[in-house]
């Protein structure tokens, strides 16, 4: 634990005083800090000036970064006979109906995506408190409750985020690796700060986008100027 210490407590010194920069300066700022001796995610997080307990001020959408994620996303699929064949062939991990939804009422829960049919939304359905905290119910806003499953895996596998505001009107994901390119992860972060602007709902009011920051897994956080070319 030392070790990890000395690390961050130098990364932290090298972000103090580094406040409201472009999105280039700070993938290169987060980069350079991010020394841990494993791949370290790059995470953001958006704080909007929303209420999500309205409506109307309701923030969710999804995103295909154009360089991926860098991380092997898990698919569960519920769908029967020919369209689970199709999500199997697509490479989902999981595919099931009554079966599937015994297995997570049981707690397996070893996926990060959560796709179904139409028809498959009254099993889904039973699901709700344990898929809705962890942002996994399906959704037809987001592309997950679809027929076109062969699609919908693709995408989940190639790099598409989903995002949704928390009770605090925060929206965060991971947008890729410490060891991509610094070109690579400006554009899946302005990507990302796109979609989430284009997600803006007709409640919000004020500023919109109120602070941003991004971080590696191990180290510190640093802000983004919201007035700046961010998407």
């Amino acid at each position: 634990m030392a070790k990890v210490g000395k690390r961050y407590k130098a990364a932290k010194e090298a972000v103090t005083g580094k406040e409201n920069l472009s999105v280039e300066e700070a993938v290169a700022l987060v980069k350079s800090t991010a020394t841990a001796k494993f791949d370290e995610t790059v995470d953001i997080a958006v704080c909007l000036g929303v209420d999500p307990r309205h409506a109307d001020q309701m923030v969710r959408g999804v995103v295909s970064l154009p360089n991926g994620t860098g991380k092997t996303v898990r698919v569960a699929v519920f769908a029967r006979d020919a369209k689970a064949d199709e999500a199997t062939a697509a490479g989902a991990d999981i595919v099931g109906a009554e079966d599937l939804m015994e297995s997570i009422q049981n707690g397996n829960l070893d996926f990060d995506r959560c796709i179904a049919t139409p028809d498959m939304m009254p099993i889904v359905g039973r699901l709700g408190k344990i898929l809705g905290p962890r942002n996994l119910m399906p959704n037809p806003r987001v592309g997950t409750v679809t027929m076109d499953v062969k699609s919908a895996v693709e995408a989940a596998k190639g790099g598409e985020v989903q995002f949704k505001a928390e009770k605090a009107g925060v929206v965060h994901a991971g947008v890729g690796k410490a060891s991509f390119d610094e070109a690579k992860l400006v554009e899946n972060v302005k990507a990302f700060l796109g979609a989430v602007q284009k997600a803006k709902p007709s409640g919000a009011k004020g500023a919109y986008m109120q602070k941003i920051a991004l971080s590696s897994t191990m180290g510190p956080g640093v802000t983004i100027d919201v007035a700046g070319d961010i998407s």
